[in-house]
């Protein structure tokens, strides 16, 4: 119970995280007046803080015959996480953090129970149920009400 405890609390984490990266990302593109080179910057800033994990934690550099046997798709977790960045820049300042971050977490949830339901990307098959779909319905309802 403790260590879900703690996951759960690093999830809450990362929501922050994401929240609090839309409105810095904003203000890079206000500055730079440019999605586009504040997305790049927004990246370059996390490929940079990554390195320096990397170092710090002296993870080995992986070994190109390693990085060869991956799946030529499985490199495109990259592509759909700079249209995420690219459409947060642009859609934020439109919609407002709210109602973004919920649709967000609509869609998010639209697909991840699809991901699951088919055991999509390796991950444990887990059926489609009525409990998911009430939880999903609940969630759109929600969207409805943050949205007036």
């Amino acid at each position: 119970m403790f260590t879900w405890l703690i996951s759960a609390a690093l999830a809450v984490s990362a929501g922050i995280c994401i929240v609090v990266q839309q409105g810095l990302n904003i203000q890079v593109r206000d500055a730079l007046n440019s999605a586009v080179w504040a997305g790049f910057a927004s990246y370059a800033i996390g490929l940079a803080t990554m390195a320096v994990l990397a170092l710090a934690l002296r993870e080995p550099l992986p070994g190109m015959a390693l990085v060869s046997r991956v799946p030529w798709w499985v490199w495109g977790g990259g592509f759909f996480g700079a249209l995420y960045i690219g459409l947060a820049i642009l859609l934020v300042p439109q919609l407002g953090a709210n109602t973004f971050v919920v649709l967000l977490v609509a869609g998010q949830m639209m697909t991840s129970i699809v991901i699951d339901h088919y055991g999509l990307f390796g991950l444990a098959q887990r059926p489609i149920d009525a409990t998911r779909v009430l939880g999903v319905a609940f969630l759109l309802a929600g969207v409805v009400l943050v949205k007036r």
